[in-house]
């Protein structure tokens, strides 16, 4: 039989310091949950009221499940936008077409490029390789932003060049251009759109129309047709954007293959500044649908500030930029891309680790371009291109 405990035996109570280690872990476990459901509270806000994605764009677009993406681009202006004996486009443009479509979700096989006519851009309709007319889902065909084109519906990216329009003339012909005022009494073409003709023939406070002057102007619908009547002797000068014409005043590269549209009797040019200049800026028509421009927009943003911005440089220098020599009276264009308007910039939704896990385009800017002050210009009217 055991024997009784003694009086002084006394039985173990609980430990304090175990208690207090659970209650901590409780708390600790509680702060956790807390924590957690605060966490998905937000994210729940976030995604409801926050602007979208990248991907939520492209699917508001209706690009997500396409996989071809349809440009119309000009077929005719070397440095611009150039089709080849082969078939494949060259210049400028489209290299700022490409790099949009990549920005978009599309890589160079998936981009199906179209020549387009000037008073079919607004519409975005292009001829297919059949000879039917599609629409195109952009525009970057050497597009110029005007407060007229967007009253009549035309939905234009930011703009990607500023140039200014200007005259070309034959080298032979030693009459000097400086205004308008100097092509009095000569024949003048220039591209047959909404606004270049009427803008030409409309006077200003500065400058009196071309018909005012006792100029012609002959309207066409491709600039190589100009360029060619000019070659001919058919016109004297030929106006439109300094960055167009600036392809037909320099010697091709030697080695390249040759353009679809040849131009006969081909003659020296000289390129003009006709003074009394506001920039011209091209924009991609983007259609009507605003996740679509959007999606243009911010491949844009991205080409200006952003990690990969020297894309758009490298496009200008390998055209633009190497047509400037031949052009000495004439700035070609700006050689820095147009800085987007601050109160249009796009914002998409990203949480903080795609910022180092995304490549670009998806990784956003990382810095900012110092914008190029802009000069005092006098007012022009516009060539319309």
């Amino acid at each position: 039989m055991d024997q009784a405990r003694g009086s002084d035996d006394v039985l173990p109570g609980p430990d304090p310091a175990a208690g207090s280690s659970r209650s901590r872990r409780l708390r600790l476990a509680a702060l956790v949950v807390l924590l957690a459901v605060i966490a998905v509270a937000v994210v729940r806000v976030i995604v409801a009221t926050g602007p979208p994605t990248r991907d939520e764009l492209r699917e508001r677009a209706g690009l997500t499940k396409r996989d071809k993406l349809l440009i119309g681009v000009k077929d005719d202006q070397p440095g611009v936008s150039q089709k080849l004996t082969n078939g494949t486009f060259e210049g400028f443009d489209i290299e700022i077409a490409y790099m949009v479509a990549e920005d978009l979700g599309f890589d160079a096989p998936e981009v199906t490029l179209l020549a387009i006519q000037s008073e079919d851009r607004a519409r975005r309709q292009a001829r297919n390789t059949d000879g039917s007319y599609v629409t195109v889902d952009l525009v970057v065909a050497s597009y110029s932003i005007t407060e007229e084109r967007k009253a009549d519906g035309v939905v234009f990216s930011f703009p990607y060049l500023e140039t200014e329009q200007s005259v070309v003339t034959l080298k032979s012909d030693r009459r000097a251009v400086s205004s308008l005022r100097d092509l009095a009494d000569r024949k003048v073409c220039t591209l047959a759109t909404s606004t270049s003709e009427q803008s030409l023939e409309k006077a200003t406070s500065s400058e009196p129309s071309l018909s005012d002057v006792g100029a012609t102007v002959v309207g066409k619908n491709r600039i190589s047709d100009c360029i060619q009547d000019l070659y001919d002797g058919k016109v004297a000068a030929v106006t439109t954007d300094a960055a167009i014409l600036a392809g037909f005043v320099g010697p091709r590269p030697p080695g390249e293959l040759p353009p679809a549209v040849a131009l006969n009797n081909r003659k020296e040019l000289a390129h003009w500044d006709i003074g009394d200049e506001t920039p011209e800026k091209w924009g991609i028509n983007t259609g009507t649908n605003p996740a679509v421009r959007d999606l243009v927009n911010l491949s844009l943003q991205e080409s200006f500030a952003g990690p990969d911005g020297d894309r758009w440089k490298r496009a200008f220098d390998r055209y633009l930029g190497a047509e400037q020599r031949y052009s000495e009276q004439q700035q070609v264009a700006v050689s820095r891309q147009p800085e987007p308007d601050p109160e249009e910039l796009v914002e998409v939704r990203q949480w903080p680790w795609e910022r180092w896990a995304l490549p670009t385009p998806n990784r956003p800017a990382t810095g900012v371009r110092t914008a190029v002050p802009a000069h005092a210009r006098r007012s022009r009217r516009n060539s319309g291109c």
